[in-house]
């Protein structure tokens, strides 16, 4: 997995989001971005309701990487396509089934704060580019033969394993409400069963798992560049939820890591 692919821009504009996400992984010590439930924003400026809010922010994953990655010349090979249906499957879920499945109390006020939506579309919109451009074009090893690469191989378990657990993390989440919340009915509750006997935050853990197997299968820095993103994002929040959930209830399971089982 070489460095640079030749092509200016693109190989510039990585470099400049490696150094993006350190920044955002050094920052979020100092604080968690301002989206969704606990960690919505209360300060001044215009805010979203948790629905909307994710699909505007997520949507740039369905619309950049394919307006890129039709551009290539590699763009109607087979390889190149199985990553575009991969691709599109997962920010299908992020973007649209995720937030219209979620289950919002009544009276919930409007928390994802605008400046957060803008910086998801600057980062998705990276993530989008950097993939579609290097699968569909810079990319050279995508011939029929890396179908049967021990790298794709490896790399599409370890992302299925990683997106299952993220999905079915999520439906516990979900299930914590009924499907009509009342306003009397507890906002907060400890999650239990799947990875949360062990973890704070499996769904988290998954999304992480998800795309080292991305970066892995495909073999490519703009991959490993979408897994520090989401790493310097989650790890971080994930760190928060933990001690808020300890704060908040007495009764919380002590042997529960925050995101990593028996390490973090």
């Amino acid at each position: 997995m070489q460095w640079y692919t030749g092509n200016v821009l693109y190989d510039t504009f990585l470099i400049v989001g490696f150094i993006y996400a350190a920044l955002v992984l050094v920052s979020s010590f100092f604080g968690t971005a301002q989206y969704g439930g606990r960690f919505g924003g209360r300060g001044k400026g215009l805010k979203l309701g948790s629905k909307l809010g994710w699909v505007v922010m997520e949507f740039p994953g369905l619309l950049v990487f394919p307006l890129v990655y039709m551009t290539g010349r590699n763009a109607l090979e087979p390889v190149p396509l199985f990553f575009l249906c991969i691709w599109m499957i997962h920010y299908s879920n992020r973007a649209l089934i995720t937030p219209l499945l979620m289950r919002v109390q009544p009276g919930t006020q409007s928390s994802f704060a605008l400046n957060v939506v803008i910086a998801g579309w600057f980062t998705i919109s990276l993530h989008g580019y950097f993939n579609a451009a290097y699968i569909s074009e810079l990319g050279d090893q995508y011939t029929i033969s890396w179908f049967s690469d021990p790298r794709f191989i490896v790399g599409l378990i370890i992302y299925w394993v990683g997106f299952s657990l993220n999905i079915y993390s999520d439906t516990i989440l979900r299930n914590l409400r009924s499907l009509q919340p009342t306003p009397n009915e507890p906002r907060y509750k400890i999650p239990y069963g799947g990875l949360f006997r062990w973890v704070s935050c499996p769904q988290y853990f998954g999304e992480i798992l998800s795309f080292v197997g991305f970066a892995v299968m495909t073999w490519n820095l703009g991959a490993v560049f979408v897994l520090a993103m989401t790493a310097a994002n989650l790890i971080p929040r994930a760190r928060y939820t933990h001690k808020w959930f300890h704060k908040n209830f007495e009764d919380y399971p002590a042997e529960r890591k925050a995101i990593i089982p028996f390490i973090l």
